[in-house]
């Protein structure tokens, strides 16, 4: 692991919205990121694997340690995808916990759910709800839940500051919210690393599996998200008590942002 920042309160096309910096907070760039997770749903799963040599398990794994739940806790996975989190999540809370996996793509939905359903047996997992919704108007009363994540979705949302405090209204006292996701990172050579590997080597990949438009979107998403120090700025002004920020090994190209409420 990497530096870390700290603080406490004591597309389809490269001119396609989903794809310009300047045009992600809009509206018309939410809806065009969810017809894309909806288009890329079926690969998702073999193209992260392929992607991140397996490693975006290993920090989906440290996300979920990081919430510190517990068997019996209630938990919700924003953004969840195709569920790798939610499902990992399900294990830590075990059969009398319980896990909402929450996403604004259907298509990602039907697959976490199928994922579900293959899972192997011998895992106690706790019951999982997959639920169509907003990140940014979470349908739960305020202090729903023990522990919170997004992987790789803050950086997609239209209104990050509103999305955290979505994830701080929903949290008991004391509990953990943890974003993991690509790292818009302070040092100017690391991000043109990143940058040099999504052009590439993620969109050929993804050409390769015919989705290449829709990687292409990578890039300026991510040069619009928040840097790590802003990241937790902004977690403390949505209303949790301390926030560390983590880059993420091996080269530091993904973040870990933990909170506490």
């Amino acid at each position: 692991m990497g530096g870390a920042s700290s603080s406490s309160a004591s597309q389809k096309n490269n001119n396609d919205i989903a794809g310009r910096p300047d045009e992600q907070f809009s509206s018309e760039a939410a809806e065009e990121r969810q017809e894309l997770f909806n288009e890329i749903a079926p690969v998702y799963d073999q193209l992260n694997d392929l992607l991140s040599l397996g490693l975006h398990r290993v920090w989906k794994r440290a996300a979920v340690k990081w919430t510190g739940v517990k068997s019996g806790d209630r938990a919700i996975d924003v953004c969840c995808g195709s569920g790798d989190i939610a499902l990992r999540l399900a294990d830590a809370v075990g059969p009398s916990g319980e896990v909402v996996g929450l996403d604004f793509a259907a298509a990602q939905l039907r697959v976490a759910a199928e994922k579900e359903a293959k899972h192997p047996t011998g895992y106690a997992l706790s019951p999982i709800s997959w639920v169509q919704g907003d990140a940014l108007n979470l349908p739960y009363p305020d202090g729903s839940f023990d522990g919170a994540t997004i992987g790789y979705g803050l950086r997609n949302v239209s209104d990050i500051p509103k999305a955290l405090s979505e994830l701080a209204r929903v949290l008991r006292p004391g509990g953990k919210a943890v974003v993991v996701d690509f790292n818009n990172a302070v040092n100017p050579t690391l991000n043109q690393v990143q940058g040099f590997l999504l052009d590439n080597l993620v969109v050929p990949v993804a050409d390769m599996n015919g989705v290449a438009a829709e990687y292409r979107y990578l890039r300026p998403s991510i040069e619009r998200y928040p840097k790590g120090p802003e990241l937790v700025e902004l977690a403390v002004a949505a209303g949790f008590s301390d926030a560390t920020f983590y880059e993420l090994a091996p080269g530091n190209l993904m973040g870990c942002l933990v909170m506490t409420k």
